[in-house]
């Protein structure tokens, strides 16, 4: 039966690949290009090679955030860490997009102040053009010129020891995504401080609920907020310890990134 589904799901995935490289899905991927058009970059998704398009069927479809929605997300975090926690300020906190593509996040999160920003992508030709995009960018509502990204595994990524915002857009498969909270969990345990983290498409939530170290605070349909750290381990109730996924049996979740967003 492993064998049999293992193979649904190959087909399943080379079957979207197919589909994703007809000129109508070529057209619609190339529909998110005002970005670059405005600032002179490549972060859209129609640009990207048929190799990494294949790749990323197995492990994280390239697809950017849409600018506005990128604004909400931080707007909404700003509102609910501040209700919560008090004073909040973007300056306290490095910025971290694990799963960063061709690093059009790591641009937008350059108009709010914080105190650097870091992205990780898995794919060497993403990273390269990441690198190129920050290297060119320019915009006159940048508050953060501390950007760097890195070509590495984000489900591994070591995370900084430092105050956090973490933004996932749906990068990880559920494996994947356990193997990060494992380590962020970790990196909590050995030194305590405040993170936050934006799960942009959350297909996979359950797996975050799961976690003691995390709290949902807030969010939309398109995104949740949560929030960990040891300020929160009064609050949390009925919440599990996330198990390794090897010591887990759920049915496979197979990863999709909102065409939408």
């Amino acid at each position: 039966m492993g064998a049999i589904a293992a193979t649904r799901s190959l087909l399943g995935a080379l079957w979207e690949f197919l589909r994703d490289s007809t000129p109508a899905r070529q057209r619609q991927r190339f529909g998110d290009a005002d970005y670059d058009w405005d600032y002179r970059v490549n972060t859209t998704s129609g640009a990207v090679g048929w190799r990494d398009r294949l790749l990323g069927i197995f492990h994280s479809p390239y697809q950017p955030t849409e600018p506005a929605l990128f604004r909400e997300m931080l707007d909404g975090l700003a509102q609910q860490a501040g209700a919560s926690m008090g004073d909040f300020k973007f300056s306290n906190f490095t910025f971290v997009d694990l799963g960063s593509g061709k690093g059009r996040t790591l641009l937008m999160a350059s108009d709010y102040p914080f105190r650097r920003i870091l992205g990780a992508e898995l794919l060497p030709a993403l990273d390269r053009l990441a690198q190129e995009n920050l290297r060119v960018y320019r915009s006159d509502s940048q508050k953060c010129f501390a950007l760097e990204a890195v070509c590495a595994d984000a489900t591994t990524f070591v995370l900084p020891e430092e105050p956090l915002v973490i933004y996932l857009f749906n990068p990880f498969p559920e494996a994947g995504l356990r193997r990060f909270v494992s380590g962020l969990e970790r990196s909590l345990q050995v030194k305590p401080r405040e993170v936050y983290l934006l799960y942009h498409n959350p297909q996979l939530e359950p797996v975050l609920n799961e976690c003691a170290e995390l709290r949902k605070t807030g969010g939309t349909h398109q995104y949740s907020l949560y929030a960990a750290g040891r300020q929160w381990a009064g609050r949390i109730g009925g919440a599990g310890k996330c198990m390794d996924p090897s010591r887990q049996q759920s049915a496979p979740l197979r990863k999709t990134r909102s065409a939408a967003d």
